[in-house]
């Protein structure tokens, strides 16, 4: 029997949650968007640095560079089905002294063209911007386009700085950010309504910085990507049950902000937890793991709120968030749990 039927039998009145499985929607119901914020903010970009250029893979509708194309169409280059080839165009218009912006799928630029990237690109410290959607479980086509392995790839490329924007906000005021960076870039992007959040939080990017969004006094919550969302959320559930979680948003996770993060964990004894849109294998909380105990900074208590190193099913996302245990009420069970 599939999944779906063993569902079903085991609880006939379960409600379907559907959702497009490609493009889902990561915002709540009341919550609100801005529309399309990586387009718009490589258009404003555009308006004063001719040198940006804008490059795809046949998906430019997908992640919003469709926008940059109808602003600025002898800018703009669809390289089509052919990933590789898109990776070394950009390299040698970074040689001529163009800053591309290449967008494509997660999965499609960490599984694909990691040997590209690494030779073409990174070995030679060109200005290339990779921004890729569907990172982690944002999309319900599974294994194929899930790419909940790309930061663990990806950390492991020199000179190679990775950012994982929470929000609307985060990556609008990224955008500018790493063009001016000298150097390669890998960016997860989130596209369509994208939730705003962190207007809420007096917040601003700042490339390779990581921001207290809120104190606490009886959990640490590290994140970053739309687990930062996650996290605000969960922590609002727990304050009814007068648990005081902390929020520390790191959207840069290389280099990472070890003088953030080492004062925050040190300063208080508390449950630290690090929750993200990625595989357990890899990822932030590796990282975060690896800092602390090589800086000597032990927490009480290290967890981790993750996605399993296993092959993800296709479904809706509100179905798949709360299997993985990805979802604010899933996250504020465990800690719960672990609270004891």
């Amino acid at each position: 029997m599939s999944r779906k039927k063993q569902m079903a039998a085991a609880d006939p009145n379960r409600p379907r949650l559907t959702t497009s499985a490609m493009i889902a929607s990561l915002a709540g119901e009341d919550q609100r968007t801005s529309p399309a914020p990586f387009g718009r903010a490589l258009v404003e970009l555009g308006r004063t640095r001719p040198e940006i250029l804008g490059l795809t893979a046949d998906l430019a509708k997908y992640t919003d560079l469709h926008i940059f194309a109808q602003a600025y169409p002898d800018r703009f280059y669809q390289m089509g089905m052919a990933e590789q080839l898109l990776m070394l165009a950009a390299a040698g218009l970074a040689h001529e002294g163009f800053v591309p912006f290449v967008t494509t799928y997660a999965a499609f630029a960490s599984r694909r063209t990691f040997d590209f990237i690494s030779q073409g690109i990174a070995e030679e410290g060109l200005p290339v911007k990779i921004c890729c959607a569907l990172p982690g479980l944002t999309t319900g086509y599974g294994p194929s386009h899930q790419a909940t392995e790309d930061l663990a790839i990806f950390r492991g490329m020199p000179d190679l700085v990775i950012v994982d924007p929470c929000d609307a906000l985060d990556i609008e005021q990224a955008v500018p950010q790493i063009a001016a960076h000298d150097g390669p870039v890998y960016m997860r992007l989130l596209r369509g309504n994208v939730p705003m959040v962190l207007d809420e939080y007096d917040y601003r990017f700042e490339l390779g910085r990581a921001k207290l969004l809120r104190d606490g006094a009886d959990v640490l919550l590290i994140s970053s990507g739309f687990m930062t969302m996650r996290a605000l959320e969960t922590a609002k559930l727990l304050a009814a049950d007068q648990v005081d979680v902390a929020v520390l948003h790191c959207p840069t996770i290389k280099p990472l902000d070890t003088a953030t993060l080492l004062h925050e964990v040190g300063r208080k004894p508390r449950l630290t937890v690090v929750a993200e849109n990625h595989s357990v294998i890899g990822g932030l909380g590796e990282a975060v793991a690896a800092l602390l105990l090589n800086e000597g900074t032990i927490p009480p208590r290290f967890r981790q709120i993750a996605l399993p190193d296993a092959f993800l099913d296709a479904g809706a996302l509100p179905t798949l968030h709360e299997r993985y245990g990805i979802s604010a009420e899933a996250m504020a069970g465990r800690i719960k749990g672990w609270l004891g």
